[in-house]
């Protein structure tokens, strides 16, 4: 049986958890992997609760929904606090936003913070690409998809007058996820 992998992605609405789950998806796909999604957020478009989930896997899905993340990636406490309760502690790991989430000790389960808001906001000066920054230092620390995997589908997936801006939050969470390994 091959490998399959389920992938949360949580924060608030506004916080580019969508297109997170979006450009995650189309890098496994062009990975040449199976890929099923979805995507959830309350009634407000911004601030609400917001999950996006990614099943990628080396055969076909029987089962497209999340039922155990392998990954979650937390960008909201809120988020983290609702989601953490479904991680098992079996080599499931959680990479999370470390201004914006506060997480609590589990024994067994491999939890990582990442300051993607703050690099997003100093060194880009935009605070709204901090979604594709975390999506770099997952691909970085997970390898749940390839670096080439995941600028190509930032390029196919983001308008084009942001992509520039993307594919460097990309590159800068790639970065990040290497210096912490």
């Amino acid at each position: 049986m091959g490998e399959i992998k389920q992938i949360r992605l949580c924060g608030l609405g506004g916080q580019g958890i969508v297109l997170g789950g979006t450009i995650l998806g189309h890098a496994g796909i062009n990975d040449g992997k199976w890929v099923a999604g979805s995507s959830s957020y309350g009634a407000e478009a911004r601030g609400s609760a917001c999950r996006s989930e990614v099943i990628i896997s080396d055969e076909p899905i029987i089962f497209p929904h999340v039922t155990r993340p392998d990954i979650l990636i937390a960008m909201s406490q809120e988020a983290y606090d609702k989601y953490i309760k479904d991680m098992g502690r079996d080599e499931e790991t959680v990479i999370y936003d470390e201004q914006m989430v506060c997480t609590k000790e589990i024994s067994g389960l491999r939890q990582l913070g990442f300051p993607a808001g703050n690099v997003a906001t100093k060194e880009l000066e935009n605070k709204l690409v901090a979604n594709v920054v975390i999506l770099g230092i997952v691909a970085e620390v997970t390898r749940i998809v390839s670096q080439d995997a995941l600028l190509s589908a930032i390029e196919k997936n983001v308008p084009e007058r942001f992509k520039a801006l993307n594919l460097r939050a990309a590159e800068l969470g790639l970065a990040l996820g290497r210096a912490k390994k």
